[in-house]
């Protein structure tokens, strides 16, 4: 993470870990954050080994899952989360960095390479897609870098890669985001089709819409042309 106490140029000093585990990566976070450090692990084993090992952050770990963490509760100020999150819950991992991107200026994390990927794909690639679009409209997406099999102990069966997510200057996209992730949800869900098919429930306002973004198809549009559908599709006819 780029931020450390005590640096003025930065917009956060707290820090977040998910998943910490035996504490592999909290023993290089904890001399740089020390009481700014918050560790969640669901794991209730390792608990013991984590407050034992950071005995001036034990009341800052929590024995939880992610998910049902109530993050405005325990944050009152921006912070910064990092972690080896797991697979299986990587997309809703995201999607909860969305709702609380207020309190959240950046994330770095290791997800399933496939999946980091997809997070920080372009438009016009085949793995560009409903996350990659969602996430981009509130956060400007980087790959650092791979993390092969053999890193791990016992190696998972696939490639593992670093991104980190910054979010952008300006958190509001100007459109109701609830219509928004729902542009975005049938887009996607008919991916073949041109938007003019696939977003046919909206089509008493392509009036408003260029017919050139209409004959495109949704893997097409940045996350910016989404933002200008929903705002044309929530004008008043």
């Amino acid at each position: 993470m780029s931020a450390l106490p005590g640096d003025k140029d930065k917009t956060y000093s707290q820090l977040l870990e998910i998943g910490p585990g035996m504490g592999v990566l909290t023993k290089i976070l904890y001399p740089l954050y020390k009481e700014r450090l918050f560790l969640v692990e669901i794991d209730n084993d390792l608990i013991p080994n984590l407050k034992k090992s950071y005995p001036l952050i034990e009341n800052q770990i929590f024995q939880e899952d992610f998910l049902a963490l109530k993050l405005e509760d325990i944050f009152k100020e921006p912070f910064g989360i990092i972690g080896n999150f797991p697979y299986n819950i990587s997309s809703q991992i995201l999607f909860k960095l969305v709702d609380y991107r207020h309190l959240i200026p950046e994330l770095t994390g290791m997800f399933q390479k496939e999946v980091a990927e997809r997070i920080v794909s372009p438009p016009g690639n085949k793995v560009y897609g409903l996350l990659s679009a969602w996430v981009q409209a509130f956060y400007k997406a980087e790959y650092l870098f791979t993390v092969n099999e053999g890193s791990f102990n016992p190696p998972p069966k696939v490639k593992s890669g670093v991104i980190r997510l910054v979010r952008k200057e300006n958190i509001d996209t100007g459109c109701n985001e609830e219509l928004l992730l729902n542009i975005i949800k049938q887009g996607f869900n008919q991916r073949r089709k041109t938007l003019r098919n696939s977003l046919s429930l909206w089509k008493p306002h392509f009036d408003k819409i260029d017919s050139a973004i209409l004959d495109k198809r949704a893997e097409q549009l940045s996350s910016d042309d989404f933002v200008g559908l929903a705002k044309a599709f929530s004008r008043k006819l």
